[in-house]
């Protein structure tokens, strides 16, 4: 075999694998869908036998935590988080302390935020005793149509604690990008990884 007959084998099977990886990651991508995919309105997971009231003012914490990004208002939106609240972000980016996550989305919210607003869907909500609950859900920040709950991108866990004033107050938020081809090649790879809620 010849040096341009060799180099040109060697192309086409090159080519035949970047088409071969293409259409495995569009496949794994289009039969990534998730199951469970939460609810829009957090009082329907206050979980049976607590304190309706304590749920109501938890989701009216998510409620005003959404309604100040909407608005942009980094000042109201850092008021839903303790003194000492921290914050995670799904690129890795950790804040300690309200006037931390305040002033880290003031400068969200004029640049890369900007008119954006968040959409959620709601998990669970679970007691820790009578003052800290963690709350868990589906959400993403979108401008233009709202995303359906299947399209989040993103899954959350909210930390929440009744606070010395009686509010309660997000103590700690952890973000974490759903990356959907590697969660579809776990699975397939693994079955048993798949949760309950998936299978």
């Amino acid at each position: 075999m010849n040096k341009k007959t060799a180099k040109r084998a060697a192309l086409a099977t090159a080519a035949v694998l970047a088409l071969g990886a293409a259409a495995a990651y569009l496949y794994l991508d289009t039969t990534s869908g998730i199951q469970r995919t939460g609810t829009e309105n957090c009082a329907d997971v206050i979980p049976a036998g607590a304190n309706r009231a304590d749920g109501e003012a938890i989701c009216a914490t998510l409620d005003a935590l959404t309604d100040a990004w909407a608005r942009g208002d980094a000042d109201a939106y850092g008021r839903q988080f303790t003194e000492d609240g921290t914050y995670t972000t799904y690129i890795g980016s950790h804040y300690e302390g309200r006037a931390d996550i305040t002033e880290g989305h003031r400068a969200l919210f004029s640049d890369f935020v900007k008119g954006s607003k968040l959409a959620a869907s709601y998990l669970d909500l679970r007691f820790l005793g009578k003052d800290a609950a963690v709350l868990t859900g589906r959400g993403d920040d979108y401008t233009g149509g709202r995303p359906g709950p299947a399209e989040l991108s993103k899954v959350q866990t909210y930390t929440l604690v009744r606070d010395t004033d009686g509010a309660w107050r997000i103590a700690a938020f952890h973000n974490t990008k759903r990356q959907n081809v590697m969660e579809r090649f776990s699975f397939l790879y693994s079955p048993a990884t798949a949760p309950r809620a998936e299978k």
